[in-house]
């Protein structure tokens, strides 16, 4: 498990969100909820997270809605749906608009942990990769201007 990764828990269920936030806190992520697709974006704006898990139908907002508006807030965050109204068009939309992953209602504990660790593995490692890369070229720039200086 990715230790301390950052949740977001979108759900207009009061009773999912809790049971969410209470296994993955034991699981030591740090999560965050909200009610609606207005909240989501504004927490997004606020706060970095490493991953959002959002119910696709949402009383101002559909989720897959939602994923396109939460790219411009944190474009690197996975982002998952979680819908009880699963259907091959809601499928194709949400990866359409940038889902990571989909997962069924009612949902196995086990299967979301599995994807959030899954994911956030993912994440991680092209984190590090990409720090890196970083590194190598800014050592390669280094010899180059020492090579124009000389």
């Amino acid at each position: 498990m990715v230790e301390n990764g950052r949740i977001l828990v979108v759900d207009d269920e009061d009773s999912i969100r809790k049971v969410l936030k209470t296994i993955l806190e034991e699981k030591g992520y740090r999560v965050d909820t909200a009610e609606n697709g207005k909240e989501a974006i504004n927490k997004s704006k606020q706060g970095a997270y490493n991953l959002a898990l959002i119910d696709v139908r949402l009383p101002d907002i559909e989720g897959t809605e939602l994923l396109k508006a939460m790219e411009n807030t944190t474009p690197n965050m996975v982002k998952v749906i979680v819908t009880g109204y699963p259907s091959l068009q809601n499928a194709i939309t949400a990866v359409n608009n940038g889902a990571d992953a989909y997962i069924l209602k009612p949902f196995k504990v086990e299967k979301v942990l599995h994807t959030i660790d899954v994911h956030l593995r993912r994440q991680q490692s092209e984190r590090e990769y990409s720090e890196e890369r970083v590194a190598e070229f800014i050592a390669t720039r280094v010899k180059e201007i020492e090579e124009t200086i000389r």
